[in-house]
């Protein structure tokens, strides 16, 4: 049986990082790229595959038999409003799990998730959809994270700890064990989350402290 076609939406560093954990998995054949934020990239190539050119595209995609996409860039809310879109498509979103990363085998993936070269989940944990584990971060056992949550590289999760949906902890942070980090939150690079962060807040230190609230443009 032939490998399914799949598309990757974003031409990002992270676009990269998707592109070859697909390649490495073997499961599915790329047949290119969307961006909808670079669109003189449109008509080019990224890895030898075709920048096909944004969500305008994703009809002419299905009539092509394409069922498959996933997301390769960072911004957490971008990820969650997109994953609306192609589901109504039609699109299934698949998952990218490097071989090099330490996943439990009872750990529950949510679709479109990414687990990149050296993260480890340990057992327990709750994974959801369109969540990023990058580079060498750590989820201990019993840990939730919530749809669209990006784990920075190098991120620390103790045993018992619950991410929020949309939130981004940022490169290097420690969670302390049992804390719960709320939805669309921000933990800034190098924090030590000793105490709760509330959702809609920029938090950052050591110890991690509530700066602000999130802004709008806050990506």
């Amino acid at each position: 049986m032939g490998q399914e076609k799949l598309v990757i939406w974003g031409t990002s560093g992270h676009a990269l990082v998707v592109t070859d954990i697909i390649q490495l998995q073997g499961k599915y054949k790329i047949a290119g790229f969307l961006d909808d934020i670079n669109k003189e990239l449109h008509g080019k190539k990224l890895k030898n595959y075709p920048i096909l050119g944004g969500k305008e595209k994703l009809d002419f995609l299905k009539k092509l038999n394409i069922k498959y996409l996933i997301f390769g860039f960072g911004d957490c809310n971008a990820r969650l409003s997109l994953s609306r879109i192609v589901r109504s498509k039609g699109f299934s979103l698949c998952t990218a799990i490097h071989p090099g990363s330490i996943v439990a085998s009872d750990v529950s993936i949510g679709q479109g998730t990414v687990i990149t070269a050296g993260a480890v989940v340990n057992p327990g944990s709750i994974i959801g959809e369109n969540v990023i584990i990058n580079t060498c971060a750590s989820v201990d056992h019993d840990c939730v994270v919530h749809d669209g949550a990006h784990i920075s590289p190098g991120v620390n999760l103790g045993g018992n700890v619950t991410v929020g949906r949309g939130t981004w902890i940022g490169i290097g942070a420690t969670i302390k064990e049992k804390i719960l980090i709320g939805s669309h939150s921000i933990i800034g690079a190098g924090s030590v989350v000793i105490d709760n962060i509330p959702d809609g807040v920029v938090a950052y230190g050591i110890p991690a402290k509530v700066i602000r609230k999130i802004k709008p443009d806050d990506t």
